[in-house]
């Protein structure tokens, strides 16, 4: 596909990213509670941080620290017990569930560490889907999907199916489904814990580049050296933000 195809359905491609001052994700005093009495975890407690187009933000922290349930509730998938979710300048509680589930599909975007693909259809058709479940006809849709596997440099490997695909091109086609269609909030969880180490530096410059172009990327990893790629890092511990200011990535190179 030629470029000026792909910057007519994606967006301009920047060289730097350009991170906006309004976020595009903001969690404000965010807090989640399971059970009650003696068996209560507190699993977050008063979560507060932003998130701006152009701006890659990894989450760390040891198992049980609370960063999946921080991505569920920021992907709208769980509410919090207290505090709020703000996604594009709109409080998520006061959303009606169709409201929610609208801003969902075109709003947010999810990369998981095994991948997601649905293994009988193919790359193209695995990212086309979410556009036509949201009511975009089959052809406008699978021009989108060749348009976001381009940006992944994927564009011979549309018709193969995921078995017929390696670890990190997967992973590179579940990036592409996460941004297609305008998507700009990113949230992916692990993303390249099934990866070695060159596919998975791999794919976290893929996600690099999508927040060049704009979006807003929240990585949950655990190791230091891939979030070094982000522009901070949130480090999390029994649920708490350790470093109210997060740390700057250049600090874990």
């Amino acid at each position: 596909m030629a470029l000026d195809q792909v910057r007519r359905y994606v967006g301009p491609m920047a060289t730097t990213p350009t991170p906006s001052t309004t976020p595009v994700l903001e969690l404000r005093h965010l807090s989640r509670t399971y059970g009650t009495g003696e068996s209560e975890v507190h699993a977050l407690t008063d979560i507060d941080f932003a998130v701006s187009r152009g701006e890659m933000v990894a989450v760390m922290g040891p198992s049980g620290s609370g960063k999946s349930t921080l991505l569920t509730i920021a992907g709208t998938l769980e509410r919090p017990s207290t505090g709020e979710v703000w996604i594009d300048g709109a409080e998520a509680s006061t959303l009606s569930r169709n409201d929610t589930a609208r801003l969902r599909r075109r709003t947010i975007g999810y990369v998981f560490q095994d991948f997601n693909l649905l293994a009988g259809l193919t790359a193209l058709e695995n990212i086309s889907l979410p556009l036509e479940l949201d009511g975009v006809s089959a052809g406008p849709a699978q021009q989108e999907a060749g348009a976001s596997l381009a940006l992944m440099g994927l564009e011979g490997r549309g018709a193969h199916f995921p078995d017929q695909l390696s670890g990190g091109e997967r992973q590179r086609v579940a990036i592409a489904r996460a941004i297609v269609g305008g998507r700009h909030l990113l949230l992916a969880d692990e993303p390249s814990g099934a990866l070695d180490l060159a596919n998975a530096e791999a794919v976290m410059a893929m996600i690099r580049d999508a927040c060049h172009r704009g979006v807003a990327a929240v990585v949950v990893t655990h190791d230091a050296h891939l979030a070094a790629m982000a522009d901070r890092v949130v480090h999390l511990l029994d649920g708490r933000i350790t470093d109210a200011a997060a740390t700057p990535a250049g600090a874990l190179a």
